[in-house]
Formats: structure tokens, C-alpha cells, sequence
């Protein structure tokens, strides 16, 4: 017979080694799962009973819609009571009760965050967001004056500022492309090639973007640079969790991410992978033993830190796998296609600048109304109906990012579309 205790326990995988949860820490997820074991992910991706019972694992507010959970998301109610927990325990004597009680337990979740990601626990280092983990990358390998980086105009802005640092202190070559919004994997591929040359060392790809949300060909543009001897670094901010892959899918050397987005792991969380043979060559951000070269742990060398926050990614991880990827990814596109695809069909001013077909993005999707300013519709939309988008201005294109998470109803992402709408129609003066 199936209990809940060994339900959790399924979900962690086997000996997840974190400190025991109030009693009552899974019980939503447990109960909704207990159902629909055998329906496949599309066929629950509408099943509002269903969420309703995983969005209420998330203790929010509800009188207000928040649409950028690709900023930062809440986490669980129960993942935040095991950081809570924790940090009044280490305030007991910190000496003893952080150092030596909680911060060992990192070693758990590094193993089991490996072990979804499908890497060598000893190839992982847990760090606190991706600028963190890609900043490492970017200031960690030893470049030349003259040796060339490619990059697109499409990088996340503190990526490409840290790039732009590199280039005033040490005289490397950083090259921007440019790729149109939405294209085809192939385009992406081509524009990255285009600017290639003997002289080139890395290449930075972002596997999703954080403006328009269209996954990027991360496998393809690896097979292309690697017989070059180009390294590829790997952003990806925005998609571990967020649907699924693996290390091997992706057949990368180095990715950074970060967890308190689409795995609601506390704020402040995120992971660097850097396969085995590549870690003696990257410096760590903050200086590590040269004992330590080819240890993973030199990337965590940043100075006292609170376990909690780590040691809480071991729960959000569990309820990540209890959901289940597939379904997730499921649910995310179904609430994504229902507001998008409506304003689209429904008024000829409203645009989308994401792909909605296939497998080409997740929950995040780009909107602009035509002849109306997109910072005074943000503006607009919250005063008005009280839902939080974000604004994107890019050289190129612009429009409300808009991100639900697994705990966005459907009622919510239908105001959205009323409002997208009524702005069409009417304007928001």
C-alpha cells in the first residue's frame, strides 16, 4: 500500500537526507497524484481540480495576479517552512548548528540535484542564482587579447555587461548577433556560425531567453562548435525545471541556472555544472586552495552563507518531481496557449512574439498591442486589474513578458487575455 510517507520517499529518490518536514508538508501533492498516476500529461494539462490542489501548496496572494514568475517565483509553503526551520535552528549557537549540522547536508543536494540533471554529483557546485554560476564561466576561463566570444543581443543584460568588463580588462573580442523573433533553430545555428573564426573561443547561448521565452538549439550549436575547439557556455536561467532535459540531451560542458524560478526552490539558489575534465582550467569567481583545482566545491568558496536556503532545494526538488516534468511543461504551455492564442485570433493589433507551436517554448510568451506604448500597458494592467507583467524593451522588438507558474489558474491567465483584449479595443487612456 502506497503512504504518504512512501510516496515521499519516491519523490526524493532514495535517501534524501534532509531534516524531517511538518507532518503535513506533502499531503496536496499527494492526494492530487494519487488519481492520475496513469493520465498522460496533455490530458491533465486542463484538469483544474487537479492544480487547484498543487496551487494550493503555494501560500500567495490572490487578489493579485503575479504573471513574471520568470523573474522569481514563491516557493511552496512547505519548502519555505524547511528554510524557516532552519534558520531558527541555526541561530541556536550558528557555530555548531549551521556549520556543522545543516551546511554537511549540502552533500545531499548535490547529489540529487545531479542526479535529475544527470551528471556526477562531483560535477555540480551550488551557487545562488545564474549570474552567479555564469558569471564563473565568464571570468573563469583564461582568455587572450585577441581571442574572439560570440554572443546574441538577445544574452541576458548582466551577461553581456560582465562580457563587456572582460573585453576593457584583458583586450578579447566580444561579438554580438542578431537572430529574428521567432525563427527556426537552423537561423539560430547560422547566426552564431556567421560570426565565427579561427580566433574564436567561446560561444554563449541562453537555452531559453528571458525576452521572448523561444528555447534555443543548445545541442545543435554544441555539435557545431566543438569540432572548432569552442567552448560553449550555457545559460540557463530560465530552463531547468522548467521543462524536461538532461546533461546528455543537451551534450554540454558547462551550464548555469538558477532554482527560484521554475523549481520555487528558495530565493537565492542556483547550480554551475562543469563536466569533470573542465574544472581544473575554470577559475573559481572567489579564490579557492589550488588543493582545491579540481574540486567543484572552489566555486562555492563565497563566505558565509546560510545553509538553509540550500538545504531547502532539496524539498522544492522533491515537489518538482512529484508534479512530474511532463506534466508540468503540460500545464505550463495550456495556460500559455490559452491566453495567447485567443488575443491573437481575436484582435488583429494584438501580437505574439513567441512560438506557440511544438516544443520551441515554455510558459514564458511575449505580447505587444500595435500603437500602444508596452511600459504604459504594464502600467495599465496593474493599476487597472491589478496583474504584474514586465515590461521588455529591446532594440529590436518589445512587449509584455508574461510568465505563470504552476500555480496560476486558469481564471487568472483569462483576466489577462480580457485585459490584453479591452486594451486592443478600447486603449487605456
Amino acid at each position: 500500500m502506497t503512504t504518504r510517507r512512501t510516496f515521499v520517499s519516491r519523490l526524493s529518490g532514495a535517501a534524501l537526507s534532509i531534516p524531517a518536514l511538518r507532518h503535513d508538508a506533502f499531503p496536496r501533492l499527494f492526494d492530487a497524484a494519487s488519481g492520475v498516476r496513469d493520465r498522460a500529461p496533455l490530458s491533465l494539462a486542463d484538469d483544474e481540480g487537479y492544480w487547484s490542489l498543487i496551487a494550493s501548496a503555494f501560500d500567495v496572494d490572490r487578489a493579485r495576479v503575479n504573471l513574471n514568475n520568470g523573474g522569481v517565483s514563491p516557493a511552496p509553503t512547505h519548502v519555505l517552512d524547511a528554510m524557516i526551520r532552519d534558520l531558527r535552528f541555526s541561530n541556536g549557537v550558528p557555530v555548531i548548528d549551521m556549520w556543522q549540522i545543516l551546511e554537511p547536508r549540502l552533500e545531499n543536494v548535490r547529489r540529487d540535484l545531479a542526479a535529475d540533471f544527470g551528471c556526477d554529483p562531483e560535477e555540480m557546485a551550488i551557487v545562488r542564482n545564474a549570474s552567479e554560476a555564469n558569471e564563473i564561466m565568464i571570468f573563469g576561463l583564461d582568455l587572450q587579447k585577441g581571442d574572439e566570444v560570440v554572443v546574441t543581443n538577445q544574452n541576458y543584460p548582466r551577461m553581456l555587461t560582465a562580457w563587456d568588463q572582460r573585453a576593457r580588462r584583458d583586450g578579447i573580442v566580444v561579438k554580438q548577433v542578431s537572430f529574428d523573433v521567432p525563427s527556426t533553430d537552423d537561423h539560430v545555428v547560422e547566426r552564431f556560425m556567421s560570426a565565427v573564426t579561427p580566433r574564436t573561443k567561446v560561444v554563449e547561448i541562453t537555452h531559453i531567453t528571458n525576452l521572448t521565452g523561444q528555447i534555443l538549439p543548445v545541442k545543435k550549436l554544441v555539435d557545431a562548435c566543438r569540432p572548432r575547439g569552442i567552448q560553449v557556455f550555457v545559460d540557463g536561467a530560465h530552463a531547468y525545471a522548467h521543462f524536461p532535459f538532461t546533461r546528455d540531451s543537451l551534450g554540454v560542458d558547462y551550464y548555469g541556472t538558477s532554482l527560484h524560478k521554475w523549481l520555487t526552490a528558495p530565493i537565492g539558489t542556483g547550480f554551475l555544472y562543469v563536466r569533470r575534465d573542465r574544472i581544473p582550467a575554470l577559475w573559481p569567481l572567489m579564490a579557492a586552495a589550488k588543493s582545491q583545482d579540481a574540486d567543484i566545491r572552489k566555486y562555492e568558496e563565497f563566505g558565509t552563507h546560510p545553509a538553509a536556503n540550500h538545504n531547502a532545494i532539496a524539498v522544492a526538488l522533491a515537489f518538482h518531481r512529484g508534479i512530474g516534468a511532463e506534466r508540468k511543461i503540460a500545464r505550463l504551455r495550456f495556460l500559455r496557449d490559452r491566453w495567447a492564442k485567443r488575443v491573437v485570433a481575436e484582435n488583429p493589433r494584438v501580437k505574439v512574439l513567441t512560438p506557440l507551436d511544438g516544443n520551441r517554448a515554455g510558459a514564458i510568451a511575449l505580447v505587444h498591442i500595435e500603437g500602444i506604448d508596452t511600459q504604459k500597458l504594464q502600467s495599465w494592467i496593474w493599476a487597472k486589474h491589478g496583474i504584474y507583467t514586465i515590461s521588455i524593451i529591446h532594440p529590436e522588438f518589445h512587449g509584455l513578458r508574461v510568465t505563470p507558474n504552476v500555480y496560476t489558474t486558469r481564471d487568472e491567465v483569462d483576466r489577462f487575455g480580457d485585459a490584453i483584449l479591452q486594451a486592443a479595443r478600447t486603449g487605456i487612456a
